[in-house]
């Protein structure tokens, strides 16, 4: 399955595709909703000053979302979390991955084999000097981390986050409206 398949809107909801073709509802994010959703599919633009999103984030998360900083390995309650849900940007709450694909990378970092298709943006990083692919959430732009080229099937992917830059809601629980 490719990630461009993994999801199918259908209705207000989302359906996601198991095993014989079959398949069965999941949370469907708010972001969903057509008045969050452009007609290309895209999310609208959120822009706010730094000084308006330090008022809304603790100083780590706008240093980490906002100035591309990392938080320390294993720091992040987030590597424990096993619950069914989604992972949300903690700046304006575009959903970024199901828990479905989040897997023990042995990094320190929350990661994920794959992301969901159009809620990220990615870029060259050459701060260690080689190369690497960084992505941030496709809304607000908020730096989440990196990804490799050394994960687990069906992607080969490993999306390494940074825990702080996410917000996790299970999913008997519903996903906030973006923040404007």
């Amino acid at each position: 399955m490719n990630r461009r398949g993994f999801f199918l809107a259908a209705g207000s909801g989302l359906l996601i595709p198991i095993m014989g073709g079959t398949y069965f509802a999941a949370q469907a994010p708010l972001s969903m909703a057509a008045n969050a959703q452009k007609s290309d599919g895209s999310f609208p633009p959120i822009h706010k000053t730094p000084e308006e999103w330090r008022q809304l984030l603790t100083a780590q998360q706008y240093e980490v979302l906002f100035e591309e900083d990392t938080e320390r390995p294993w720091s992040s309650p987030l590597n424990k979390e096993k619950r069914e849900g989604t992972y949300i940007c903690a700046a304006c709450f575009l959903p970024l991955f199901l828990s479905k694909t989040k897997y023990n990378s042995g990094t320190g970092w929350p990661s994920f084999y794959d992301a969901i298709a159009g809620n990220t943006e990615t870029k060259r990083d050459y701060k260690l000097v080689l190369p690497r692919t960084e992505y941030h959430c496709a809304r607000c732009k908020g730096h989440q981390g990196h990804v490799f080229d050394d994960g687990p099937q069906p992607t080969g992917q490993r999306w390494c986050n940074n825990g702080v830059a996410l917000s996790f809601v299970p999913i008997d629980q519903t996903l906030p409206s973006l923040r404007s």
